[in-house]
This record gives C-alpha cells, structure tokens and sequence, in this order.
C-alpha cells in the first residue's frame, strides 16, 4: 500500500470562535485524528496536501509528521462546504500497520459482458463499494470484478468477489455486485379484429331482418 507523509500542525486554539475561517482563510484545513487507544488530537493540515493525499489513490496511508511525532493515519472523512465545495474539516484515524482495519473502497469492472453484447443486454453494476478487513499494507485501491463471463443466470454477489491476498470482504455475501438486465419486450398487442370481418357478417343479418319483414307483410295481407 502506498505511503504519503504530509506536515502537520497541531491546533492549539480548537473550538475558539472564528478561529477556524482564520485557518482556512490562509488554506488550512482543521482536522482531527483518533484511534488506536489515545486521546483525540485537534490538528491542521494544507489543502495542497490535502490534493497530493487524494491524488495518491483512496485508502492511501498518510504519515503525519506532527512535533510530537509522527503518527500513520488514514482519512476516513472528508467533509466540504455546501456552497463552495471547498474541504472544511477532515477526519484521520491512527493505524497500526500489525493490526487489521475495516476500511471501504470501490469495485472495478473489468473486462467486456460478451452476453450483454450479444444479446443486446445491460450490465448493471449495483454495488460500487465493499468493506473489507485487513492490515494497514494491504489495503488495495479497489476490488476488481471480472464480467466477461457475466449472463442472467449467473450474477456476480459479494460471496463470489475474488479477494487480493490478505483481504476479508465483508458485508452480506448474497447482496448482488453486478448483473446482468435485458430491456423489456416492447411488442404491440394484437390488433383487434378488422372492421371487415365486422362488415362481412352485416349482410346476413340484414337479409334475415327483411325476411322477417316479407313474412310479416303476407300475415297481415
């Protein structure tokens, strides 16, 4: 698992009012880290850092130089503003890299539906994330889901997701991942009988109708 070590800074003025506009202000983003048995610490990281953390890849580990140490972490928050979607506080939980964590991070489709192609078929990819547990250095990226041989009957759950080495995926394995939708029978309905047939029978009755008619005109002559 990649490693990225940032500066930080601790925040000696936590919870003092408009002490957090004057940091971001200068961009500087308020955060806090937690776990692994200590006391929560109020810190500050750059958004610059902030960027490189996230361009490295989800679930990468953040090694926090701090002056008290350096501490490893990993983000499990990011919160913005509603506005102007800009970073406002972060999350960072302490991690041991020789105990297991549960983390989350995205499945990958791979490869190409050759039922779906064939038979006009539309590969629907339900789940798009999975929790998992392992050690700290074996974090992956994403889990990647093979869909070559993906059709109706066979769709792939979190049971049959093939785990990297050293990665427990959790969760409910008969949840669907992906699978496979064929679009509905758009068919019309029969047509209802045509106005001929209708038209065909009309003769007869009317030629019995006069026959009626004649014999009723003879009764009374």
């Amino acid at each position: 698992m990649e490693k990225i070590k940032i500066e930080a800074q601790a925040r000696q003025k936590a919870g003092v009012r408009g002490e957090l506009s004057k940091l971001r202000a200068t961009k500087q983003i308020p955060a806090v880290i937690y776990g692994a048995g200590k006391e929560p610490a109020a810190i500050t990281v750059s958004e610059k850092d902030l960027l490189a953390i996230q361009k490295a890849g989800g679930n990468v580990i953040v090694e926090l130089a701090l002056p008290t140490g350096v501490e490893s972490a990993i983000i499990k928050e990011v919160q913005y503003h509603v506005v102007k979607d800009t970073p406002i506080h972060i999350d960072f939980q302490r991690i041991s890299m020789d105990h297991a964590i549960e983390t989350v991070v995205p499945v990958v489709l791979v490869g190409e539906c050759v039922f779906a192609k064939a038979n006009g078929g539309i590969v629907d990819h339900a789940l798009r994330e999975v929790t998992i547990k392992c050690l700290p250095g074996d974090i992956p990226h994403h889990i990647e889901v093979d869909i070559t041989n993906l059709t109706l009957e066979n769709h792939i759950t979190v049971a049959g997701i093939k785990a990297p080495k050293g990665v427990q995926i959790l969760g409910e394995g008969e949840r669907t991942v992906v699978h496979v939708l064929m679009p509905k029978d758009e068919t019309p309905a029969p047509a209802a009988a045509p106005a001929a047939d209708a038209a065909a029978a009309q003769p007869e009755l009317s030629a019995t109708k006069g026959k009626k008619e004649e014999e009723g005109g003879e009764a009374k002559k």
